[in-house]
């Protein structure tokens, strides 16, 4: 069951990613597709948020990590709230089959809607396997399981504090170099089929 906590998403239980010996974190980078997607229901995530899926099997390192990404990982162009594509572009389904994406049946208004992806976010850069490298307090010496951020990726702050229970899930985690969310100029151009593509 997973359940939303302050743009926080707690699929399983407290992330115990990887050794806290220093080796590199294999699998870091790695594409995923978050749990939520398998679900017709799930209109996408926000990019204002950052969510955070623990024990997830498609990645060595059990974490899939969703850093301010909009949409859903498996339809780049999104859909109408009708279920309707972009011109040039394809509805959405759930990943691995072709049971269309249905949305929220207690919310008409949004119905069927999926927002395209950010050109800036797209899931390449947003949405990949990544480890807890740091508590909230940035240290790594509180007895928990940290990594070490391989080349090419940044140990940093995510997750905020968010109660007792959770606390496995808030710091710092490795993300792509470059890739730090601005809301001043994140998601200005949305993917588009036709004069932006982003598949």
């Amino acid at each position: 069951m997973t359940r939303s906590i302050l743009a926080v998403v707690f699929a399983f239980g407290a992330v115990g990613a990887l050794s806290a010996s220093g080796c590199k974190a294999t699998g870091v980078g790695d594409p995923c597709t978050p749990e939520q997607e398998y679900d017709p229901t799930f209109n996408g995530f926000s990019e204002s948020e950052v969510n955070v899926e623990s024990k997830s099997f498609q990645c060595q390192t059990r974490l899939c990590l969703v850093n301010h990404f909009r949409g859903r990982v498996s339809c780049p162009y999104g859909q109408d709230s009708s279920g309707g594509p972009p011109a040039g572009g394809k509805a959405c389904v759930v990943p691995g089959s072709a049971d269309p994406i249905t949305g929220n049946p207690n919310d008409a208004k949004l119905g069927a809607s999926v927002q395209a992806q950010c050109v800036d976010r797209k899931s390449a850069n947003a949405v990949y396997c990544s480890c807890r490298c740091a508590n909230v307090d940035g240290k790594t010496d509180d007895g928990a399981n940290y990594c070490t951020c391989p080349d090419g990726f940044s140990c940093t702050q995510l997750v905020s504090s968010i109660g007792a229970s959770d606390v496995g899930l808030t710091g710092a985690y490795c993300i792509k170099a470059n890739t730090n969310y601005d809301l001043a100029t994140a998601c200005s151009t949305s993917c588009d089929p036709s004069v932006a593509k982003c598949d």
